[in-house]
């Protein structure tokens, strides 16, 4: 009787466990599904403004999976991509600090979409050792609250987990807060050391694989690149 009552516990454990787990995927999937619709009107409102305009100034959105989209703009992609797990927040997170996590710890489970910037030349010459950069990550809960870390306009904004609910409006927010910042994060030259010797083989190389790395930011070392995502001022 003692075993099978240990076996109830465990098995109770589980099962609550895995409920709050497939709940918040639910919300983060809904969330990514958003997420996808606002950007397919915003594209949608973009051609229906410009339609036959000179020049032509690409805002094109492609859905690759189930898990991920491409907003193409200018000159920079960006990527949303949905985790399938499910994270729960270090003890040393601020996030963790919080009465809305210490009234229910089980909010502080959440499923994560990641946001990437890279330059489209990157993909349409095929440049392998280009590299991109997270420029934000959404953490959704079982409540459908959200919080973002993030740069700039991205982190800024939409921090206090207790009060974020996902909604169009919001996610709206977010999809203009991320191509804001793209826009204005631009591409900058690295030190000349840092590019001065080229090998044979790579200056014989062609366009589309060319070893030299390109990157907005290569050779700069920032904090907020070396120290994780976080919002910065």
């Amino acid at each position: 009787m003692e075993e099978k009552a240990t076996n109830s516990e465990l098995f109770e454990v589980l099962r609550k466990k895995a409920i709050l787990k497939q709940e918040v995927y639910q919300n983060a999937l809904t969330t990514f599904k958003l997420l996808k619709s606002v950007i397919m009107d915003m594209v949608a409102a973009y051609h229906q403004k410009y339609n036959g305009s000179e020049p032509v100034i690409p805002f094109e959105f492609y859905d690759k999976s189930e898990f991920e989209l491409e907003l193409k703009f200018g000159g920079d992609v960006l990527i949303f991509m949905m985790h399938t797990n499910i994270f729960e927040f270090s003890r040393m997170h601020e996030v963790m600090k919080t009465q809305y996590i210490n009234d229910d710890k089980s909010r502080s489970y959440s499923g994560v979409i990641n946001i990437y910037n890279f330059l489209a030349d990157s993909f349409k010459y095929n440049r392998m050792n280009d590299v991109g950069y997270m420029i934000g990550r959404i953490f959704i809960n079982r409540d459908m609250h959200y919080f973002i870390e993030g740069k700039r306009e991205i982190g800024m904004l939409y921090n206090n987990f207790a009060t974020s609910v996902i909604s169009c409006e919001t996610v709206t927010q977010i999809v203009e807060s991320a191509i804001l910042y793209t826009i204005n994060f631009d591409l900058l030259t690295p030190p000349y050391d840092a590019v001065k010797l080229v090998t044979v083989s790579e200056i014989q190389a062609s366009l589309d694989n060319m070893m030299i790395k390109t990157g907005k930011r290569l050779g700069f070392r920032f904090q907020a690149d070396t120290n994780g995502i976080k919002p910065i001022d």
